[in-house]
């Protein structure tokens, strides 16, 4: 059962944004300050990635866990009302984003997911980032 009326829930639900969320702006900004460069959004990948490193080939999405699903998280339960509604919904996320890393694969970029719970721990998220970005 929702805790919020109708009207609540969907105002609520309108102002989730698709792009600058919270965790990306805090992504970025840990890349910026560590001196990586980055393009943003570009549109003619598929996925539009939130973060590119042309040079590179690499890309990174920062994803929500809620909406993209991640595995075994905590913040990706499904909600308990409206479910033929949300296991669609959310099915079709988990879907999309499959076929975007498999599109960028077999066009020569390297995929990396960020997932809005690993930005809790800076010092390790940071570790991987350097990892990914420098390999």
């Amino acid at each position: 059962m929702d805790i919020y009326d109708g009207a609540t829930r969907s105002a609520t639900m309108r102002a989730v944004r698709s792009s600058d969320t919270g965790a990306e702006m805090t992504v970025r900004r840990m890349l910026h300050g560590a001196g990586y460069r980055y393009r943003l959004h570009v549109k003619t990948l598929p996925g539009k990635p939130d973060i590119t490193f042309p040079s590179r080939r690499k890309v990174i999405f920062v994803h929500g866990c809620f909406w993209h699903q991640h595995t075994g998280c905590k913040n990706a339960d499904r909600p308990a009302s409206n479910c033929e509604y949300w296991n669609s919904k959310l099915d079709r996320n988990v879907l999309r984003d499959a076929e975007n890393i498999t599109a960028l694969k077999s066009m020569g970029w390297d995929v990396h997911i960020v997932w809005e719970c690993q930005i809790r721990d800076a010092d390790s998220l940071m570790q991987e980032l350097r990892q990914y970005l420098d390999a």
